[in-house]
């Protein structure tokens, strides 16, 4: 039963929206989605599952949902999950993230609020020293 699960805080994990530096003129602007494991142990059976949400003038907006599954994500290393279009920014982006670390189980919603993807609230991201937006 859930009531037997023990829940565990996530620590030492982040998602980070990093802009692309090339931009082609009459395409969208696409940012990365990079998830890091800032852990020294390894990270099984790493599930995600993303989405955009929000209410914009009364009516609900709300995109598919994208599902990854990462067998092992290793010790301090990072994987791009996927391209999100800037033209989302103006709804919710979550990234919930569930995973295995030493046979336990922990799960996490990392929600990007509406507006927040954006340069007043860049930071450098740690691996890649590029500027972004990170969640830790």
């Amino acid at each position: 039963m859930l009531k037997d699960i023990e829940f565990k805080k996530v620590e030492d994990f982040a998602v980070a929206m990093i802009p692309r530096n090339e931009i082609i003129e009459g395409e969208p602007e696409l940012w990365d989605c990079y998830l890091f494991n800032l852990k020294e142990v390894v990270l099984k059976c790493v599930i995600i599952n993303t989405r955009s949400y929000g209410i914009v003038d009364g009516v609900e907006q709300k995109t598919a949902t994208f599902r990854h599954l990462i067998d092992e994500l290793g010790p301090l290393e990072f994987v791009k999950l996927e391209a999100v279009d800037a033209s989302l920014f103006h709804l919710n982006t979550e990234v919930w993230v569930s995973f295995l670390e030493n046979n336990h189980l922990f799960d996490k919603r990392y929600t990007f609020v509406s507006g927040s993807i954006d340069q007043s609230n860049f930071t450098t991201i740690p691996f890649l020293n590029q500027k972004g937006v990170m969640i830790r």
